[in-house]
């Protein structure tokens, strides 16, 4: 038998032992990480093997994608499983709205002893106000990553050991634990780790490119997250009864479309995002191609667990697609949004554009739609025929289609209702240091 809410079906392994408590949840993501840079989905270099052993060994998902390629914003609907309009941390600087649901608040309701690790300053709490959906939140922000002004980041290295440390001091406790590690790496400005040159076929040489940079980055926060996943298989207590959660908060552009990084534009490379449940033993290796979203990290993980979702959680709950109980939900439509990224002043977070709204889109199937407001532009794709966005099917003026004008209305008063809350504020140290980070309008 499973653990209550896994029942044996064809998806999900009927040989694991009934278990005396709750699984422990390790939720591990990797910011700025995009897909089609792991070798687990097809990338030449051996850029991820730890993470690799993670997306063969669970429910893989090859069309997930986040809802705004922001860390903020991401993260927290990640955890709340609301899109930004909802929760209202739409942009980097806005702070998630008070006493929202999230998978941290139900975990602990339930029983378990709940901690993030982070290490991006935009995280930090008095930014994000994610605080108070964990017991514990600690905040690494003691290193400069990079040659800058501020030590306002962590290395890989850091977040594992302050991860490492918390769980010391708590796993294997009476309570089960619920932990959410997010590193830094492969965010810009992309570090040369040396140490990976070679694995990687790069000459050591010879300049090296960002995108080289970028790989380089992604090999060493690999690396790391492989050491915390093995911490916790092999210690006999926990190996068995935890389910790893891997993915990303939103992807990274190297170039594409005359792009780089991520913020204001919901082109793929920025959108797509890796995504694996991982539960030996409970969850057999398998991919799952249909449309997935970073909402549905929340709702899934907690019907894994046998546990109730909030009503008001926006997520699709795949654990019976998991188990084999279900099909994929056909033609699924994904919705995304993108705003200016920061909130350095408090005058710039009502605009003529709708608080700093630049873009919204969908995807239904293989069917992506666009609608870039500030150029009165909309561009249609089809991603199985064209999944690198180069030809249009529809592009230059005209409106959305009925369905996406429907969502940009909802958008756009889920916008105006929160405008009568007040502005965040932040310090001249958050505004540089977001600076720093790049983020900036």
């Amino acid at each position: 038998m499973l653990s209550a809410g896994l029942l044996p079906a064809a998806g999900l392994a009927s040989s694991k032992p009934l278990l005396a408590r709750p699984p422990n949840v390790l939720l591990i993501t990797v910011d700025t990480l995009r897909v089609d840079r792991l070798s687990g989905y097809g990338y030449e270099r051996p850029t991820s093997p730890a993470a690799d052993r993670l997306l063969r060994g669970g429910a893989r998902f090859d069309q997930a994608r986040t809802v705004e390629p922001l860390t903020g914003p991401a993260c927290s609907s990640m955890l709340t499983s609301l899109y930004p309009h909802q929760h209202g941390a739409i942009r980097n600087g806005l702070r998630i709205r008070a006493q929202l649901p999230s998978l941290g608040k139900e975990l602990d309701r339930v029983g378990y002893r709940t901690a993030a690790v982070v290490g991006n300053w935009t995280l930090k709490d008095s930014i994000s106000g994610l605080a108070e959906h964990f017991d514990d939140f600690e905040e690494v922000l003691t290193r400069r990553r990079w040659l800058g002004l501020f030590a306002g980041e962590a290395t890989a290295r850091d977040l594992e050991h302050a991860a490492a440390s918390w769980l010391d001091g708590n796993a294997g406790r009476r309570r089960p634990f619920f932990l959410w590690v997010h590193y830094v790496e492969p965010h810009a400005p992309y570090q040369l780790h040396r140490d990976f040159v070679r694995r990687l076929g790069l000459h050591s040489l010879a300049p090296v490119s960002k995108p080289d940079r970028y790989d380089t980055e992604i090999a060493a926060v690999d690396e790391s997250l492989g050491r915390l996943v093995r911490r916790i298989e092999s210690d006999s207590r926990l190996a068995a009864n935890t389910l790893i959660v891997f993915t990303s908060d939103h992807g990274e552009s190297l170039g594409e479309h005359g792009e780089w990084g991520h913020g204001p534009s919901l082109y793929e490379p920025a959108l797509r995002i890796p995504l694996a449940f991982y539960w030996p033993g409970a969850i057999r290796p398998q991919r799952i191609g249909a449309t997935a979203s970073i909402l549905d990290v929340a709702p899934t993980v907690l019907a894994l667990l046998g546990r109730e979702r909030p009503s008001d959680f926006q997520g699709y709950d795949w654990s019976a697609v998991i188990a084999g109980r279900a099909a994929p939900p056909p033609a699924r439509a994904t919705w995304f949004q993108t705003h200016k990224s920061t909130l350095l002043h408090l005058d710039d977070s009502r605009d003529e554009l709708g608080h700093g709204l630049l873009q919204v889109g969908m995807v239904r199937g293989d069917r992506k739609e666009v609608v870039d407001l500030a150029r009165g532009e909309r561009r249609v794709f089809d991603l199985r025929r064209d999944p690198r966005e180069s030809a249009r099917l529809e592009g230059g003026g005209g409106g959305p289609s009925p369905e996406l004008r429907e969502w940009l209305q909802q958008v756009r008063e889920a916008l105006a209702e929160g405008s009568t809350l007040p502005p965040a504020r932040l310090e001249d140290e958050d505004v540089e240091r977001l600076r720093s980070l790049g983020y900036g309008d």
